[in-house]
């Protein structure tokens, strides 16, 4: 039996309403725009429920602990261990126990129209969607439709994997109650991060990897995390995979490595990375071939996403749908520059060049991002690497982080920073900071890149003493200024 749709015009519809979307849709209403959000799940998203929200939540607790541990004084009055049933109280608060009351509240409140159900594209400009209410709709955008929903984890070809009931990252980041053992695969940030969080709530943990831990970041910040995690008791088998994946019956699992481990855990868990989530949302009526991830959409020097070869673009991708940086601070990034564009536009002009603001620019040269492990890293734009890949002529500038303020922070401060440096303009193009804490050290090495301050008037900036940043102070005199 055909729908009956109900059939409704606003300016922009923007299918998912998480961090990017929500965004997106409240940058346009102050502009002035009736935007229209659908969203099959929770309003707020991924990064407020089961990603960065919780999993930060369920590591903080450990790291405060530790924190006290390495300073005199404040070790010998910590004498008890995790509460894990405390932490996850803690965790629930901050995640609004599954709940989104409030994103609905000031979604309505700012005059955008929240529509629970699956949305999808049947045409240009044109979104219909199931409503959970029993109700069909279908929108006709005027200005634009834009795609922010996210991304689905990958999951791995293992015989005996399909019909078990394995934990992605999802299933980890909420659950109640603390496995005694788990086997964790993927050496990535998810995958280091729940692996700590774990351990430290009193889990055994194994952790399998396919190659190097962390292989995306340098190897001396790596190696630090490493120690930390070893450090906690996580086993950690590299260059591995898991080949087979049995129910023992008993509530438990055995995994069959490829060096010829093996492992059994009450819960294994999956953090092999994500993907854009595309499937599903139209895209073939448009000509757009969803499994080419980043959907041959991005086309203009702007960064903006356009779904048609027409003069007038409509269909934007931002967050992780555009398959780009996959970071709740970039998607909100990208929604920023994509609403200015929309709202340019809307209102007959064109959309501002933006300059260094271009997403691309961004995304590829200056994403920064944090692995919240304890020791933190935290990174900001290229590596040595990239930037020779780039055609830049780089240089780079490493050492420990060994300044007062570190022997301050906590005993036996173990640290490590790098410059990267592009020798003909004068300016960072990256910057990497590990030990404990450093992500508080990140922006101003964010600011230093997207300004491109040279590096004669960066040593102008003096670093408070006794911090952790006087760093910067050993790094640039290193480098000989």
């Amino acid at each position: 039996m055909t729908p009956e749709f109900l059939n409704k015009e606003c300016d922009v519809v923007v299918i998912g309403a998480g961090a990017a979307g929500e965004t997106v849709a409240r940058r346009v209403a102050q502009g002035g725009l009736r935007a229209v959000l659908v969203e099959a799940q929770l309003a707020g998203g991924e990064s407020a429920y089961w990603a960065c929200l919780p999993s930060k939540a369920l590591l903080r607790s450990g790291t405060a602990l530790h924190a006290a541990q390495t300073v005199p004084g404040a070790e010998e009055a910590v004498t008890r261990t995790l509460n894990a049933e405390a932490v996850l109280r803690r965790r629930n608060h901050l995640t609004s126990n599954w709940q989104d009351h409030t994103h609905a509240t000031w979604l309505s409140e700012a005059g955008i129209e929240l529509i629970r159900g699956r949305g999808r594209l049947t045409g240009p400009r044109t979104v219909e969607a199931d409503g959970l209410d029993g109700n069909s709709y279908r929108f006709t955008a005027r200005h634009a439709v834009v795609l922010a929903t996210g991304s689905i984890p990958n999951i791995p070809s293992i015989d005996g994997l399909a019909g078990l009931k394995v934990w992605g990252t999802r299933e980890a980041t909420s659950t109640q109650e603390i496995p005694q053992r788990l086997a964790v695969l993927g050496g990535g940030m998810s995958g280091t991060e729940l692996s700590q969080a774990f351990a430290r709530l009193g889990s055994r943990v194994t952790l399998v990897a396919r190659s190097a831990l962390l292989g995306n970041f340098p190897e001396e910040a790596a190696n630090l995390v490493t120690a930390g995690l070893r450090a906690d008791g996580v086993e950690i088998h590299l260059g591995t995979t898991a080949k087979n994946i049995s129910d023992n019956g008993d509530g438990s699992y055995t995994l069959a490595l490829s060096d010829g481990a093996s492992i059994t855990a009450d819960r294994v868990l999956l953090a092999m990375g994500r993907r854009p989530a595309v499937e599903g949302l139209g895209l073939e009526t448009l000509g757009l071939d969803a499994a080419e991830g980043r959907m041959s959409l991005i086309t203009e020097a702007s960064g903006l996403v356009q779904g048609t070869k027409e003069p007038d673009p409509w269909l934007y991708a931002v967050g992780d749908a555009a398959g780009t940086a996959m970071y709740t601070h970039q998607g909100k990034y990208a929604a920023r520059v994509t609403s200015n564009a929309i709202l340019a536009r809307a209102n007959g002009a064109a959309p501002g060049a933006e300059t260094w603001g271009q997403a691309p620019t961004l995304d590829l040269h200056a994403a920064p991002r944090v692995l919240f492990t304890d020791p933190e890293v935290a990174t900001v734009g290229r590596s040595v690497e990239q930037a020779a890949a780039d055609g830049h002529n780089a240089s780079s500038v490493e050492l420990p982080i060994q300044v007062a303020g570190s022997s301050l922070h906590s005993e036996h401060y173990d640290g490590w920073a790098q410059l990267v440096v592009d020798e003909d303009r004068n300016v960072l193009l990256g910057a990497t900071f590990a030990g404990p804490d450093v992500a508080e050290l990140l922006h101003a090495a964010t600011i230093a890149v997207v300004g491109e301050l040279p590096l004669d008037r960066l040593w102008h900036a003096v670093p408070a003493y006794p911090t952790v940043s006087e760093v910067w102070l050993q790094l640039l005199e290193k480098y000989g200024l």
